[in-house]
């Protein structure tokens, strides 16, 4: 099969349905810093809404017929001879293979990986990327690729149309994906949501942390620690992030029509 090709942004990137000079600053950059201009304006916010509720329109409408699918994340440092990309691969053949497409940030690393993975599979492979102050171009696996401005959005995006998260080992933007997957599942947010960590060796050490300080503070109860998996094999993280939905919802889950497990 041939190498897909790559995109040009040289002359800059698209963000949303506008192409954003190299130069200029990102757009969560601007909403979190208000300028001396903006503060005494009392405007930039108001209007800035408008383009916050655009992205959102356009994230649903781009995903809203993608299907069953499971959002994986991880390091974007990952290079393609670490045993962690071979095995992203492998995770995006695997869900491919059981009628899943992937979603991920669209950029290097894992994420090329899954992407790789699965387009090579056969499967829809997805890519949220996001427009950063060091420029990261959607990986040429992504079949359908949509760019976003604010990372608040791209998360909607992972959740909404994810049926579970695979966690594979990474840094800042991996750990805040994994708590914020961990309060929605904790707080009842999100219903029978599978997080599936990969490569015990890695968190096996957040995981005794967690056990050893949060947990015997009580800040957490014990059952809290029972929303994760771990694993090291694809296939068996494969498994755990499809697995069906639990007997106790009453409805199946309107965005893929999965049916309750007990159901013929």
């Amino acid at each position: 099969m041939d190498e897909p090709e790559r995109r040009d942004v040289t002359g800059g990137r698209r963000a949303g349905r506008l192409v954003v000079p190299r130069e200029q600053a990102p757009a969560d950059r601007a909403l979190l810093e208000r300028s001396a201009i903006e503060e005494l304006s009392h405007h930039a916010d108001p209007w800035r809404v408008l383009r916050i509720l655009s992205e959102f329109v356009e994230g649903f409408d781009a995903l809203n017929e993608v299907g069953p699918a499971i959002t994986v994340f991880g390091s974007a440092r990952s290079k393609p001879d670490d045993p962690y990309y071979k095995a992203g691969e492998k995770l995006g053949a695997a869900l491919a293979n059981r009628g899943f497409a992937v979603i991920t940030g669209g950029g290097p690393g894992i994420m090329e990986a899954v992407n790789k993975g699965c387009h090579d599979a056969g499967g829809l492979s997805v890519g949220c990327n996001i427009e950063l102050p060091h420029e990261q171009s959607l990986n040429p696996y992504v079949d359908l690729g949509v760019e976003f401005r604010y990372f608040f959005v791209r998360k909607n995006m992972f959740v909404k149309y994810a049926r579970g998260f695979v966690i594979f080992p990474g840094g800042f933007g991996t750990l805040d994906e994994l708590f914020e997957s961990l309060t929605l599942a904790q707080t009842g947010k999100i219903e029978h949501f599978p997080i599936v960590l990969f490569g015990s060796s890695y968190w096996s050490g957040l995981l005794q942390w967690m056990k050893e300080h949060v947990l015997a503070w009580n800040a957490i109860a014990p059952e809290d620690l029972q929303l994760m998996s771990l694993t090291d094999d694809p296939e068996e993280a494969a498994e755990m992030a499809t697995r069906p939905l639990p007997v106790m919802v009453t409805e199946p889950r309107e965005q893929t029509g999965e049916p309750k497990a007990d159901a013929q």
